[in-house]
């Protein structure tokens, strides 16, 4: 009995992304619905900020699914739909930023802290090598090693 609840909660649970599209959102002409789908893919939930809005049940992400479709529906090219939202709530809404001056930086920092890393770990290396580790032997001491190795 425990193991049938357990397993309805977690098909319920990996479900629910399904859900966020409502039935009534969505368009007649499967062309146009599977385009609106792929745009709200790319496009972030401003208040998940983690979840696209076609998988986000917030209602910005409801209104912003349907200004999606509006614009499809209008005959926008999905270009221009992307555009026209990047123009209403900036870059941030973009899930795959693009590559441009400005975002130069997000997109250059990944490479430079992965060379700055690099070079810091050869150069930390080359200061550790032929420094002697430890202290030089007593008189004492070299005498036993020495008296151990002649036998």
């Amino acid at each position: 009995m425990i193991r049938r609840l357990i397993f309805v909660v977690l098909m319920l649970l990996s479900a629910s992304p399904v859900f966020a599209v409502n039935p009534d959102e969505v368009l007649a002409d499967p062309v146009l619905e599977a385009r609106a789908r792929a745009l709200s893919a790319q496009l972030r939930c401003m208040v998940c900020q983690n979840q696209s809005i076609d998988d986000s049940n917030a209602e910005l992400a409801k209104d912003l699914r349907l200004l999606v479709r509006e614009r499809i529906t209008d005959g926008d090219s999905d270009e221009a739909v992307i555009s026209y939202v990047v123009s209403r709530y900036g870059e941030f809404v973009l899930l795959n930023p693009r590559f441009e001056t400005k975002t130069l930086i997000l997109w250059g920092a990944p490479i430079v802290l992965l060379l700055a890393g690099g070079a810091a770990m050869a150069i930390a290396a080359r200061r550790r090598t032929g420094k002697a580790t430890g202290t030089a032997l007593s008189v004492e001491e070299q005498a036993r090693l020495d008296a151990v190795l002649k036998d």
